[in-house]
């Protein structure tokens, strides 16, 4: 059985296709011995999968809002040996942008998340400059097929990334950089109902000074270009891009049982479509004889594997292998 939305492996469980909640979810999914583990209070972030739309602010192919943005396919001519697994992590350590796991808080901002923590990791790949970029001014100032906390496409904040640059800057009060994240994370980082998210998006504005008082640059000068922003149309190009270059941007259908994910190798196991969602690919690896994408989310630390997932790879796991883009730096960093 498999969804429309999303061309990737579903495993068919008699009576659970719309479960309620989560405990009938991860019930269903740890008895069905499918290669991944559900906590069934969803790693105490969300108590019904209703809970989760509200961050899947990614439009996809099929909604309304969805663009064709057209970029540029990635082109190399370096010839690539992949090995059988890869963590940038490890690959380069100096990036400690790479592993950082954000929290997006109650906005649907995901698609400027993934984009930004792509943009931010490339650039140290290709610089060495270990410099974190604000989310802040991705969500709320690239606003060409996007909306804020209502949606966007990681593509479209690629490409301003390119057209326009992105200030520095940090999660909420952080005073990092120019630019700190305007929306303040849940009570001991639970999602909602737990605690009130509405007050999210009227502060999410496009502003051309920094927030940060203390920063010694001004908004203008501090605002940093990529040389290009490109997509990946090849699952097979995936490996070689993502260790010349760096991280991607991708997006992917988040069904009612991935909130639930803990450990092990995600494939779409039970309930229904919640929404598009955009995250970091970061690698890949194999686990158990399954082929596996090492994805990087932005719902904390707190969530799934330490902030990460591990999904199917090679099958198109929920759309993960057809909305892929990132952006290309030179050596020395492009200041507008």
């Amino acid at each position: 059985m498999k969804s429309a939305l999303a061309a990737g492996v579903m495993v068919a469980v008699a009576g659970a296709e719309q479960p309620g909640d989560f405990k009938t979810i991860a019930a269903v999914i740890n008895s069905a011995n499918v290669g991944w583990t559900a906590d069934p209070d969803a790693s105490g972030r969300f108590d019904t999968p209703s809970d989760v739309q509200l961050f899947l602010g990614t439009w996809q192919k099929g909604d309304p809002k969805w663009r064709d943005i057209r970029l540029p396919e990635y082109n190399t001519t370096a010839q690539v040996v992949v090995p059988t697994s890869f963590d940038p992590r490890t690959q380069w350590p100096e990036c400690s942008v790479i592993g950082k796991v954000r929290n997006q808080a109650g906005c649907g901002s995901c698609w400027a998340f993934g984009a930004t923590e792509s943009f931010e990791s490339s650039r140290c790949v290709a610089t060495g400059e270990d410099t974190e970029f604000s989310t802040d001014d991705t969500a709320a100032c690239s606003m060409r097929f996007s909306n804020g906390c209502n949606g966007g496409q990681p593509s479209a904040a690629n490409e301003w990334f390119a057209s326009h640059g992105v200030v520095t800057g940090g999660g909420y009060e952080t005073k990092v950089g120019c630019m700190d994240y305007v929306c303040a994370p849940c009570a001991e980082g639970l999602y909602p109902p737990k605690c009130p998210t509405s007050q999210c998006s009227p502060l999410l504005k496009c502003k051309t000074t920094c927030n940060n008082g203390d920063y010694a640059k001004d908004y203008k000068s501090d605002k940093t270009k990529a040389v290009s922003a490109f997509s990946v149309n090849s699952a097979s190009q995936i490996p070689s891009v993502l260790m010349t270059n760096g991280p991607l941007a991708v997006a992917f259908t988040v069904y009612a049982d991935f909130p639930t994910y803990k450990s092990g190798v995600y494939q779409h196991t039970s309930g229904g479509v919640l929404g598009g969602h955009a995250v970091a690919m970061q690698g890949w690896g194999t686990e158990n004889g399954k082929e596996y994408w090492l994805v990087k989310n932005s719902w904390t630390a707190k969530w799934g594997d330490e902030g990460y997932f591990k999904i199917l790879r090679g099958v198109n796991e929920c759309g993960i292998e057809s909305d892929v883009s990132g952006t290309h730096h030179n050596a020395v960093a492009v200041v507008v």
